[in-house]
């Protein structure tokens, strides 16, 4: 069985058993690198700053994901 194979299979899935497999596939995971999780934070910290200071212009969530909540392909 292939990759897509068993994505296929796990999508068929109950949605309790799809998140019992994504919390057994994310645990085996390395842990994310500590550098990088502390640059991501700051630059986060900046954008939002940047965006409380009207330096950037929001968009609304609807443009980004589409009406449904789901990014369009």
């Amino acid at each position: 069985m292939n990759v897509q194979e068993l994505i296929a299979v796990a999508l068929k899935l109950e949605p309790h058993e799809r998140a019992d497999i994504a919390a057994v596939l994310q645990a085996s995971l390395p842990p994310p690198d500590p550098e990088i999780a502390q640059l991501w934070g700051e630059e986060a910290i900046r954008r939002l700053q940047a965006h409380r200071r009207a330096e950037t212009i929001g968009i609304p969530i609807e443009d980004v994901l589409g009406k449904d909540g789901c990014p369009d392909p």
